[in-house]
Formats: C-alpha cells, structure tokens, sequence
C-alpha cells in the first residue's frame, strides 16, 4: 500500500504529466517530441496512479480500455495519410489548414494519433503484465 505523501504526490504530478505530455506532442513539429514521446509520458502519468492507487484505480481513471485508444490512434494516423490520397497527392503528404489563426495540418493528426497508439499500446502491456503478476 502507498503512504499519504505519494499518493498527495501522485495527484499533482499526473497532472503536470498529462501536460507535459501534450506539450510536447504540441511542439513536436519544430522541436524534439511529438506524439512518440508525448504518448509515453501520458501512459506514464496512468501508471504512476497505478503503482500509487492500484492498477483498478488506473483503469478507473483512463475510463477506455487502453486497446481501444491504441485503435483509435491507429486509425487516426492512417486516416492523416489517406486525407492527401483524397486529393491526388501521395500518401502522407501534409496539408495544412488556416483556422483562427493557428496552423492545423495532417501532420498534426498524424501526431495525435501516433500518440493514442503508443498510449494505448504502453498502458495495454502495463495492464497485461499487472494480471499476470
């Protein structure tokens, strides 16, 4: 069982690690990061709820079978790749969107779903390994 310390800690720290997470899959573009190493923190803030809460805490608190965001990040990221076959141009070839000022393209649906795949696939396996344990 965990102390009254790690599991205050535990609180505060899955939240400033979901941030962190979509900050770096935000700046992914220009800098180091992206939606690889944004997913890994993600899952990192759930299992650190786990070691502090439980693994039924963790499942509790993602709320989606961990499978069917690794689908739904895989999907995503091919559907990025198919938007360019809809307009005659080769797979995975970004285009880019002007809305409100800010610069929205499928790369950045690639990333978002790159991310919900290595989340889902990370928590998938940490849940797995947990049942076997």
């Amino acid at each position: 069982m965990s102390t009254l310390i790690l599991r205050t800690a535990t609180r505060m720290l899955t939240a400033l690690l979901l941030l962190v997470s979509v900050y770096l899959l935000w700046r992914g573009h220009n800098e180091p990061g992206g939606g690889f190493v944004g997913g890994l923190t993600a899952a990192a803030a759930f299992i650190l709820v786990a070691i502090s809460d439980g693994w039924r805490a963790a499942r509790r608190s993602l709320g989606v079978d961990p499978r069917l965001i690794a689908l739904a990040g895989l999907g995503l990221a091919a559907g990025a790749g198919l938007i360019a076959g809809l307009h005659g141009l080769p797979f995975l070839t970004g285009l880019w969107w002007k809305q409100a000022g800010l610069p929205l393209g499928t790369p950045l649906l690639f990333d978002i779903g790159v991310y919900l795949a290595v989340m889902g696939s990370v928590l998938t396996v940490a849940f797995a390994i947990e049942r076997e344990v």
